[in-house]
């Protein structure tokens, strides 16, 4: 598995993406047991509400992290530049991060922010994929 070596990096970040979407589930379940939310039942939209904003939190990570599957492996596969496909995976994951500590703090601002680097961090991983074909 020596080709996968210089991608350490973005094999950890694939690991920490999917500690964070633990600790979302688990912050999810435990805020809507404490607020007796019934399983299964809809979320009333109220930015107000911990237990919205967490299960927001949860829903947008999961939007995103198919595009980021894909991307590591397109990238990977198509040996792109390791350094800047780590450096990549890494914004994602910051902008992961802090988009889910803005969201549970409701700063919109911050949060959005953050959404936007987590998008610039996919959207580079794809260049740095596509840029090994030319």
């Amino acid at each position: 598995m020596e080709f996968i070596e210089p991608y350490s990096i973005t094999i950890l970040v694939m690991g920490l993406a999917g500690l964070t979407f633990f600790m979302q589930l688990v912050v999810v379940d435990v805020i809507g047991l404490k607020a007796r939310h019934t399983p299964g039942h809809p979320i009333p939209a109220n930015h107000n509400d911990f237990l919205f904003r967490a299960s927001r939190t949860l829903s947008n990570t999961n939007e995103s992290v198919a595009i980021f599957i894909l991307f590591v492996g397109f990238s990977i596969l198509s040996s792109a530049n390791p350094e800047w496909l780590n450096i990549s995976a890494m914004v994602y994951l910051a902008g992961r991060i802090a988009h889910m500590l803005f969201y549970y703090s409701n700063l919109k601002l911050c949060r959005s922010i953050s959404f936007a680097v987590s998008l610039f961090g996919l959207m580079a991983m794809f260049v740095v994929g596509i840029l090994s074909w030319f």
